[in-house]
């Protein structure tokens, strides 16, 4: 699994990469869609992750046809606001990978799907913020992920070659995002793991955080 190349920047997803807010989400949807006599089967819900949420409301449109979809996600994020204000915990691993890079003077980027406000929120919640010179995110682009906008405008703000970024990410979304970027990613899966067309990628898949600090410390010259 070791690297081909020293990686001249590493990009971060966020939710469900360095923040263990995915399961909150999901859970904040399935309350809300109860309280509107609605069913968010877990197959639905696993397809949203990694999605901007204008691709999850596009979604839950089409398949509630007849439902108060906006409503829905009103309540949604009045739910998960909380859960936010109460805080979230971050994921195992980020903070020792994330103070590793900082000492050896890397620069970093976060590229997330989540609207600018929310980042921006979670990111100085959590303390994460101070570790990023760059945060891009889904109300910062025209195409969400998969699309590869995102890793492009990060590694153009922080004025690194595409093919010198390692991406760090826990969805399908964001892994295709990365390699339509022509960056090198590695997918450490959260709640929903790999399906074989992904794994067909030959990407590097890893079960932690610190597998991944691993694989990048191996490819730094000691």
């Amino acid at each position: 699994m070791k690297l081909d190349f020293t990686p001249a920047a590493v990009l971060f997803d966020m939710d469900g990469l360095m923040i263990d807010s995915e399961r909150a989400v999901l859970e904040c949807w399935r309350i809300a869609a109860a309280e509107h006599a609605l069913e968010f089967d877990d197959a639905l819900l696993h397809s949203m992750v990694g999605l901007h949420d204008r691709l999850c409301h596009a979604m839950l449109v089409e398949r509630f046809r007849d439902a108060d979809i906006d409503a829905v996600s009103l309540r949604t994020d009045e739910l998960y606001s909380a859960r936010v204000e109460a805080g979230l915990p971050l994921k195992a691993g980020i903070a020792e990978l994330l103070a590793w890079l900082d000492a050896l003077g890397i620069p970093k980027a976060v590229a997330t799907s989540t609207k600018r406000v929310r980042a921006e929120q979670n990111l100085a919640r959590t303390g994460l913020a101070r570790h990023f010179e760059v945060v891009v995110t889904g109300s910062d682009v025209e195409h969400p992920k998969p699309a590869p906008d995102i890793y492009l405008k990060a590694a153009g703000l922080l004025g690194v070659a595409p093919a010198q970024c390692l991406v760090l990410e826990d969805s399908e979304p964001g892994v295709r995002a990365a390699l339509a970027a022509g960056m090198t990613p590695i997918q450490v899966p959260d709640i929903k793991a790999p399906s074989e067309e992904v794994r067909a990628f030959g990407h590097r898949i890893v079960a932690s955080l610190t597998d991944a600090h691993g694989i990048l410390h191996a490819a730094f010259p000691a």
